[in-house]
């Protein structure tokens, strides 16, 4: 079985508009509302793979009741602990430009903190736990470290997508993967300016040295680096025309997980992780899946 947890989900209202323009109303041309948050997006990409999964997290409020529904309806299974307050709602803005407007979520007390703490500590040893995402408010960023503990000391296959620099307090714990973007492996280490891939090389070997098992790197535009400690390979990505880059990194990180765990080798489950990055760049939400095998003939993996 695999876990996904999710402490701050989100309604995600994806809006299109041919300008986005101050002082006047702005009438969008489309929009579409969906369940959100990094965990609940690797949760519906595992299931949309035949992987069945378990999505943990907070939820509150109407929007709350929302993400709980639309996993329902795709048969995932969902254990959140309720929360006072509602689930926040975020806003993409497709115009001339693209905005995000993310919010912080509600306030989790130490006793709703504490009840997901117990259930993860619940998960059988040698199934996946992804965390992913940002913490809403009332939260620690102690929480990771504590969380990673919990999941070396059970056996738990961790793979942690967060941007906070707890990060590396969560290493010695030797979490299974991690995936920062680019910009968040800078500033884990104080860089200020873009990365190149000798850089980004060579900082992600510094988070193999202090613990992580594997380290997968997303780089937007440029595809992803991928590091263990055999072999170090550089995988590009698909061309189009990008619409919402909001989703792309969890939807490479469950392909890349999943594939792996239906039988396909390394290699090749990073070229298919890449090409469902680009298809849900291109997309308002979550990519088709069902556009893998095309897309993948535009990738190419380079081992460095």
């Amino acid at each position: 079985m695999i876990y996904t947890c999710t402490m701050n989900t989100a309604v995600d209202l994806f809006v299109e508009t041919d300008d986005l323009l101050p002082d006047i109303v702005n009438r969008t041309k489309d929009e579409d509302y969906q369940p959100n948050g990094k965990g609940v997006n690797i949760s519906f990409m595992l299931k949309r793979l035949g992987l069945d999964n378990t999505a943990l997290g907070f939820t509150g409020g109407f929007t709350g009741r929302f993400i709980e529904d639309e996993l329902k309806r795709e048969n995932i299974a969902t254990d959140f602990v309720k929360v006072d307050g509602i689930s926040r709602i975020n806003i993409f803005i497709n115009s001339d430009r693209e905005f995000k407007i993310v919010n912080k979520g509600p306030f989790i007390s130490e006793t709703k903190t504490q009840e997901l703490t117990d259930k993860i500590r619940k998960i059988p040893s040698g199934h996946f736990l992804f965390i992913s995402g940002s913490l809403p408010k009332g939260i620690r960023e102690s929480i990771y470290p504590v969380l990673s503990d919990i999941a070396a000391t059970r056996g738990i296959k961790l793979v942690l997508d967060i941007s906070s620099p707890a990060l590396l307090d969560c290493l010695p714990y030797r979490p299974y993967l991690i995936k920062p973007n680019e910009q968040e492996l800078a500033a884990f280490f104080g860089q200020k300016k873009a990365l190149s891939e000798e850089e980004v090389i060579h900082y992600g070997g510094k988070l193999l040295s202090r613990g992580a098992e594997r380290v997968l790197v997303t780089r937007g535009k440029d595809g992803a680096i991928y590091l263990d400690r055999s072999k170090t390979l550089k995988v590009t990505s698909a061309k189009g025309k990008v619409v919402n880059t909001a989703c792309a990194g969890d939807a490479m990180l469950a392909v890349f997980i999943g594939k792996q765990e239906l039988g396909m080798p390394l290699e090749d489950a990073l070229k298919q992780a890449s090409a469902a990055g680009a298809l849900t760049a291109f997309a308002k939400g979550l990519g088709d899946l069902s556009r893998l095998d095309e897309t993948v003939s535009q990738i190419r993996i380079t081992h460095l």
